[in-house]
């Protein structure tokens, strides 16, 4: 076999063998294929596509490029859920410790931002002291004393996955479904989980622009997980207003832990609720989505979550002080409010530029090895729905040293994200489709 070949084979449109998939794969590993025939194939795919066929036996490749995580000895069953990716989407850190308090195990391996989308781990290690950089007995360990444990992605699972990447990143063959799925599904069903649930945004703050090719990427995943023995469950949501108030690091911990003492934000809300009923769900610990939503209320109501979230910063050592006294995580030196200069209800407010605008205060990154700001970030005091007058404070810019250049392209972006309407806008759903 030669790669060259397999190259032509696939910009002809022809369909790979199994045998030829795992050569690329383990060429790709083994160095004897060339980044620039990679990227010759990468980019021929992406004409090209893959059937289900290819997508399941690449993933099922990724899967095997590096280790798989057993975790049998924990449980029969570990819940795992993934995002896409999105803005002020800190849904993880909600649902483990809801999920913790009704007694459903949870292993989560976690990313960090880059680009406009945030990263979990880079909001948990703005608590000071946490830990995200566990080792397989210690997330063994803590599972089995607290019921859950999240730590940073290692790179000996799905190693293909990273170099992959790292080349469709340059080459703009990010986008391509087939890949995306082989690249999301070989992750998950590495770290060890067998019921997986997939929270799939489309909008402007997310990598798919539209519901139905959210939805066409959600089947795909699906059914290649099923392919490969898992459960996988896809939840298709809007991500074209932030998800909550808070965007960047530390000011979504705060809305973190308000949520969990039971001051949430309808939008977080509804999806956060969506996503722990299924995983209750499919643990057979409720019988219905009715039942399992009356359990997520009862453990935030009665506080137990706010412990189990308590519990698992100090496990990881983290100040779990800080749920009694957010001026013990970074804090910005700067805030700039935002004024309306409209009367009316907020109609939409842009994902995208919100994300734009705390990455220039420094929340975010272009490059992994970026360094990043805790405390930047901004925040949404008013929400799609609200009535506003001219002059109230629509949002709030969180950020320390900037050029006024910076800052003033910040302002511009937040302000302008906010539109306006006389009339308020119907409460729609933010959940487009469930694909099982």
């Amino acid at each position: 076999m030669r790669i060259v070949d397999l190259i032509e084979k696939k910009k002809q449109g022809q369909k790979h063998t199994r045998e030829e998939i795992e050569y690329i794969i383990n060429s790709l590993m083994d160095g004897t294929a060339t980044d620039y025939q990679i990227t010759a194939w990468l980019m021929a795919v992406y004409f090209k596509g893959m059937d289900i066929e290819e997508t399941t036996n690449l993933t099922r490749a990724m899967i095997n490029s590096g280790e798989v995580l057993d975790l049998s000895q924990i449980a029969e069953n570990i819940i795992d859920k993934h995002s896409t990716g999105g803005v002020g989407d800190k849904i993880t850190i909600i649902l483990i410790p809801i999920l913790q308090a009704l007694g459903v195990p949870v292993v989560k391996l976690s990313g960090r931002g880059l680009g406009f989308t945030g990263g979990t781990i880079d909001k948990l290690e703005s608590i000071p002291n946490f830990n995200c950089a566990l080792s397989m007995p210690e997330i063994i360990s803590q599972v089995k004393s607290i019921g859950a444990a999240i730590a940073s992605q290692t790179s000996k699972l799905a190693p293909a996955d990273g170099k992959l990447y790292a080349l469709r990143d340059v080459t703009a063959t990010v986008d391509s479904m087939p890949l995306i799925a082989s690249s999301v599904v070989s992750k998950k069903i590495a770290s060890g989980a067998n019921n997986i649930i997939l929270d799939v945004k489309y909008g402007s703050g997310a990598f798919m622009k539209t519901a139905e090719d959210a939805k066409q990427l959600s089947k795909i995943m699906v059914e290649v997980g099923k392919n490969l023995g898992k459960k996988f469950t896809a939840v298709v949501s809007a991500m074209n207003e932030p998800l909550g108030k808070a965007v960047g690091n530390s000011v979504e911990i705060i809305e973190t832990i308000e949520f969990l003492k039971g001051n949430t934000c309808c939008d977080l809300e509804e999806i956060t609720y969506k996503l722990a009923a299924l995983s209750v769900m499919k643990m057979n610990l409720a019988d219905n989505e009715e039942m399992a939503v009356d359990s997520i209320k009862r453990v935030i109501k009665n506080g137990v979550a706010l412990e189990k979230f308590r519990k698992l910063v100090a496990a990881q050592g983290g100040n779990s002080d800080i749920i009694d006294n957010y001026n013990l995580l970074p804090q910005s030196v700067h805030k700039i409010e935002i004024k309306s200069k409209e009367t009316g209800y907020v109609s939409s407010i842009d994902a995208l530029m919100i994300a734009k605008a705390s990455k220039l205060l420094g929340a975010g990154r272009d490059k992994k090895s970026d360094s990043i700001d805790y405390s930047a970030g901004v925040y949404l005091n008013k929400k799609t729905g609200d009535y506003t007058n001219c002059g109230d404070t629509i949002a709030i810019l969180h950020f320390n040293e900037k050029s006024s250049e910076i800052v003033s392209l910040a302002e511009s972006l937040v302000f302008d994200a906010f539109k306006f309407s006389d009339t308020k806008a119907c409460c729609k759903s933010l959940i487009y489709a469930i694909i099982e």
